[in-house]
């Protein structure tokens, strides 16, 4: 499910641009309309003050007259006017000093003398309001319970109260004009959104082009950087054409490093070539300039005996020299071979016993084999002689070298160990080339042909060299199902 965090910002931008102006719009229209209700309540309540001080000083004389009569009149002449019930009291209630009824617009149910806290629960209220303290000046008040607006208007003489004016305005009279409030704002709602909304997407989509431009290309670095023509960022002073003017260098920059890789990979590889080239030509012409030799020996002295039994010995073993030379160069991991076995290890340990013997090596060997693995015999007693040979040659006499075998799951890890001398830095970044070597004196192929046998048969070799550690090398080999 695709979650608003999610979303481009082609369409986060403008939807919450649209949110935004949405939520003023209706925090607009909610403060227009409560202030034209707020200005329509001050309005009536300022009408009713005014008509309700006209009536009270009207109501002075037939109150000092006790003339009932006639307050009757006074106070129904506003209410059966046949004026429109929204500008007009819908109740008008004269009380005495003592908050009794004296007149009233509805004798009925507001018989004379009846005190007010008797008329119903909301005049009840109304006499609480009130809490029996003379009224001196207007009070407008809106029970919550209600469903009128009362304004109490004091009716005093020469400083002495002689009763109160209640006038009843319903709420709904409020409702027509109300609503006719509430239309004005929304149809004034709807005209701004209709203008301003386009508005925002456009200025929105605009916004959010440079952003979609700078991520997307930015998607697009690698493992290759992309070409100049497949960007194309915004440029400008703000923030987001900065962070595009430093990507386009950036790139620019990657694009010059990377054809500077390729010109030192070409250059190191020519160099890895005259290397190989350089170590098969000493190689091979050592045993050939013995054996050119031999034979310029041979020719120059005739035919005895004694010549040919030490002339065709020294072209055998330039030869076999040669032989193993070129043998070393054409690794193949795929021979036909068993699973490894204990018993394979145990022969390397013999194998290795007369080296140990002749430099005067002692070697300790961890870990065994209880079954069978599916790793091809010849090629990891090949790895693992190669290591511990140069291990053995590269130790100290009367030191020790470790090879440690630990079998897991998918993979067979090997170590083995020295305390030698540490291979220097310069020398390890090119060890695993041909005629490279761990000690200057071997020819190096040894190594190669390890890291060969390693890579074919899908595993990996790496090799740590410090005076606190010594030199150790771990191979990684994966155990596959079945050996070809």
């Amino acid at each position: 499910m695709l979650r608003f965090h999610d979303l481009s910002f082609r369409y986060k931008i403008p939807l919450r641009a649209t949110l935004l102006v949405l939520i003023t719009a209706a925090m607009l229209t909610v403060a227009n309309v409560m202030r034209e209700y707020e200005q329509l309540r001050t309005d009536l309540f300022e009408n009713a003050e005014n008509l309700g001080r006209v009536l009270a000083m009207t109501l002075i004389t037939p109150m000092l007259h006790d003339d009932l009569w006639r307050a009757y009149e006074i106070i129904s002449m506003p209410v059966h006017t046949g004026a429109p019930a929204s500008l007009g009291a819908e109740l008008m209630l004269v009380l005495d000093a003592q908050r009794r009824v004296y007149a009233s617009t509805r004798p009925r149910e507001h018989p004379i003398q009846l005190d007010l806290a008797r008329l119903g629960p909301t005049y009840a209220q109304l006499a609480r309001e009130l809490d029996g303290r003379p009224l001196l000046e207007s009070r407008a008040i809106e029970l919550a319970d209600a469903d009128e607006f009362h304004l109490l208007m004091p009716i005093v003489f020469d400083g002495v109260p002689l009763g109160t004016l209640v006038m009843a305005y319903p709420k709904s009279i409020f409702q027509p004009r109300f609503v006719s409030i509430v239309n004005r704002a929304a149809v004034i709602t709807l005209l701004v959104l209709t203008v301003l909304l386009p508005i925002s997407w456009y200025w929105g989509r605009r916004m959010a082009d440079p952003l979609v431009q700078l991520a997307d290309c930015m998607s697009r670095v690698g493992d290759n950087i992309p070409a100049e023509a497949e960007c194309s960022l915004y440029e400008s002073r703000d923030e987001v054409g900065r962070a595009g003017t430093q990507l386009k260098l950036m790139l620019d920059a990657l694009r010059e490093k990377e054809a500077l890789e390729q010109q030192i990979i070409a250059s190191e590889r020519l160099a890895a070539i005259g290397r190989i080239t350089a170590g098969i030509a000493h190689e091979i012409n050592n045993p050939l300039g013995g054996m050119l030799n031999a034979i310029s020996t041979y020719k120059r002295h005739g035919q005895p005996e004694h010549i040919a039994t030490k002339t065709l010995p020294l072209l055998e073993r330039g030869l076999l020299q040669i032989k193993e030379t070129v043998a070393a160069l054409l690794v193949e991991a795929r021979l036909q071979s068993h699973p490894l076995t204990a018993q394979d290890l145990n022969d390397l340990q013999t194998l290795l016993h007369p080296h140990l013997l002749r430099k005067g090596v002692q070697l300790q060997w961890h870990g065994t084999l209880d079954e069978p693995v599916s790793l091809p015999s010849t090629q990891v007693r090949q790895i693992l002689l190669n290591l511990l040979l140069n291990a053995v040659q590269a130790a100290e006499p009367g030191s020790q070298i470790v090879c440690a075998i630990d079998r897991r799951e998918t993979v067979l890890k090997a170590q083995v160990s020295n305390r030698g001398q540490p291979i220097p830095r310069e020398r390890l970044t090119h060890l695993f080339e041909p005629f490279v070597g761990t000690t200057p004196d071997g020819h190096g192929l040894g190594l190669w042909v390890t890291y060969q046998l390693v890579q074919q048969m899908g595993g990996s070799i790496e090799v740590d060299s410090s005076d606190s550690t010594g030199t150790v090398f771990t191979v990684m080999l994966p155990i596959s199902e079945s050996v070809r």
